[in-house]
């Protein structure tokens, strides 16, 4: 019974790590795209003619 919790607890430990890597990458990436959009629409602000 204890070895069975045991590789649970360890599957699950690299599961959380692993899914903690992939939000870091996902959220830097987000980041970044919200940040050159955010700067192309302040860049372009001046063309606008009402």
């Amino acid at each position: 019974m204890e070895e069975k919790i045991y590789k649970t607890m360890s599957g699950s430990g690299a599961l959380n790590i692993t899914l903690g890597v992939i939000a870091i990458v996902v959220g830097i990436a987000s980041g970044v795209l919200l940040i050159v959009s955010g700067a192309k629409l302040l860049a372009g602000k001046s063309k606008i003619m009402f």
